[in-house]
């Protein structure tokens, strides 16, 4: 995902609990690189333990 497709798309994306007044534990994994991982397996249409190594589990 390009910075530009990243900056459209970040406002649609519910904020991390983390940040909220309720707490939450901080997330392992960048929401960014989630999205990629997801649109990812979408464009190819392969399994979720076919993917790539680079991309969170």
């Amino acid at each position: 995902m390009t910075d530009a497709e990243w900056h459209l798309m970040e406002p649609l994306l519910p904020p991390s609990a983390c940040t909220l007044a309720a707490g939450g534990h901080p997330e392992k994994w960048p929401c960014r690189e989630i999205v990629d991982g997801l649109r990812y397996l979408v464009d190819n249409g392969i399994k979720w333990r076919s993917m790539p190594a680079g991309y969170p589990p």
